[in-house]
């Protein structure tokens, strides 16, 4: 039967527990790993600084081990009594060690270690979408590159303006995803700072620890210090991350919004492939563009989700409150609709091809060309030369 960590023998009304807990116990199931990762690193601390012996170190390891591979085979999951993976972890630990299991939580609070995981999880998310940023803009330089003699007009205020290519559009749209993808590197450095060893935010009086042993066994950049910033700087970097998100689907929501336009049957710039299109229940005729609608509005995910972030924290006072706990859902949104829309521009950009001749380039798009060229061939000032060429196209 779990255990709850904070229990001290009085039952918690079933209510109580089920508002308190919400759904943290489905969300922390990404979680597991890197709860792992960071207790045995904390094991390796605690032995380092004479609270545990080595041959219990060595079991509790072991054991740590034996229970990931159990939670990744399906052998146990994180119920609702159990709160969150801390919990299911220290419990697990507990009945296959006993009092060896028990000494784990030595030195640390849930605050500390949901930190810890959280943050190994957001470096590696960190690192997930920008590579995936990056292959999306390689596919975007592959189509550019496949359509490069293919002339596109250049629009402003939905006009046609001035000419482009194909090649010029997709490598627009590439340079940008390609430096979004630099921003989730650099984000990096806020979010690797240890927490371990600040506890529930004010260290671990009557202990001397070394948190230097698990800011090195966890790759950590550095110690985060004082303890009392850790709580301070909560919500930061999962802010951070949302908004980061929030400007590299902007680039996307762009993308998709040019390919539905240079598929109306009006441009018909753009052919899409039948995997990728979808039909209507009523109309026989109809290929619809639905990936890319969908992946335009994806951006109001990662952007709401950055605003309940902030919202969370914004009037806290110092030190922990359950409040943060609120944080995960908004995050993990965030960060899920991101790489699930990447993945499938990744994919549908395979299927696309542009139609050469569908497109023509009416010669108005060469007006600044001419105009140029008159200040070129004829050594007059360009606003003289921008009023002739103005003339000619507006009579």
């Amino acid at each position: 039967m779990s255990k709850r960590l904070w229990e001290k023998g009085a039952a918690l009304d079933k209510k109580i527990l089920a508002y308190t807990v919400g759904n943290d116990h489905l969300l922390d199931a990404r979680l597991v790993s890197y709860d792992i990762r960071a207790s045995i690193a904390h094991a390796k601390m605690l032995t380092s600084s004479g609270y545990i012996p080595q041959n219990e170190c060595n079991q509790l390891i072991s054991q740590l081990e034996i229970i990931e591979n159990d939670y990744n085979s399906g052998g146990w999951s994180i119920t609702l009594e159990d709160e969150d993976c801390h919990t299911a972890l220290e419990n697990q630990l507990s009945e296959s060690l006993g009092n060896i299991g028990e000494k784990i939580h030595l030195g640390r609070s849930r605050n500390d270690q949901v930190l810890a995981a959280l943050r190994l999880y957001l470096i590696d998310a960190c690192n997930n979408i920008s590579q995936l940023a990056i292959t999306l803009s390689e596919s975007l330089e592959h189509l550019g590159h496949k359509h490069s003699s293919v002339n596109l007009p250049g629009y402003t205020h939905m006009q046609p303006a001035m000419p482009s290519t194909v090649k010029l559009w997709a490598d627009g749209y590439a340079q940008e995803i390609k430096r979004n993808a630099k921003y989730f590197e650099s984000l990096k450095s806020r979010i690797s700072l240890n927490p371990l060893g600040s506890a529930a935010g004010y260290g671990t009086p009557g202990l001397i620890i070394d948190r230097s042993v698990t800011t090195k066994e966890l790759g950590f950049k550095e110690t985060q210090e004082p303890v009392t910033s850790v709580q301070l700087s909560r919500g930061k970097a999962e802010a951070s991350i949302a908004f980061e998100c929030t400007m590299l689907l902007m680039d996307t929501s762009k993308l998709c919004n040019d390919l539905i336009l240079f598929n109306t049957q009006e441009y018909s710039f753009v052919k899409l492939e039948d995997k990728i299109t979808t039909g209507s229940s009523i109309m026989p005729q109809k290929k619809n563009p639905d990936i890319f609608e969908l992946a335009r509005s994806a951006i109001s995910i990662p952007m709401a989700s950055t605003q309940e972030i902030l919202m969370i924290g914004a009037k806290l006072t110092s030190g922990y409150h359950r409040d943060l706990q609120r944080i995960k859902a908004p995050l993990f949104r965030a960060i899920d609709m991101t790489c699930d829309t990447l993945e499938v521009l990744i994919l549908a950009l395979e299927n696309i091809s542009f139609i050469p001749e569908n497109i023509t380039l009416d010669k108005s798009l060469f007006a600044t060309e001419e105009a140029y060229n008159l200040v070129k061939n004829e050594g007059i000032p360009f606003r003289e030369a921008y009023r002739s060429v103005a003339k000619k196209y507006n009579d």
